[in-house]
């Protein structure tokens, strides 16, 4: 049934339940598995002269995120890419669900950002209201 799953992660522990349902979804259903992570846009801190140590920090740190959640998938035999992306973290997870023609987004109910919903958080919601596939989001 799903072929294609996208897992949007940002290390936290809503994000860590939601691996556990990407690593079986996607064994089961012998799907590809594309996992993001979006850091924060740089572009407001353009001009600034800490912006080159500010980028090299986020990459690094998105990055560490990324190779954490591989971690989990090494030796299940699931094809797996990652995506690093700078933006806005609902506006990136939608980027790659469209272009990646994904049959399922799995992400944590809530995440790190401060910033929270009522009963999800932001991100979860604005994903529910505008994937172009279904969303499991995992708590």
């Amino acid at each position: 049934m799903f072929k294609r799953i996208v897992f949007a992660t940002d290390g936290s522990e809503h994000a860590l339940k939601a691996q556990g349902y990407a690593k079986n979804l996607s064994e089961l259903h012998k799907a590809k598995l594309f996992i993001v992570h979006a850091y924060p846009s740089m572009s407001d801190l353009l001009g600034f002269k800490e912006y080159s140590t500010i980028a090299t920090h986020r990459i690094a740190n998105g990055q560490k995120v990324l190779d954490e959640a591989l971690k989990a998938f090494n030796g299940t035999g699931i094809e797996v890419e990652t995506e690093l992306m700078e933006g806005p973290t609902a506006e990136a997870i939608l980027r790659v669900a469209e272009a990646r023609k994904a049959d399922l987004v799995i992400l944590g109910a809530r995440g790190l950002s401060p910033i929270t919903g009522l009963l999800l958080g932001s991100v979860s919601q604005k994903i529910l209201q505008h994937a172009p596939c279904p969303v499991l989001v995992v708590r």
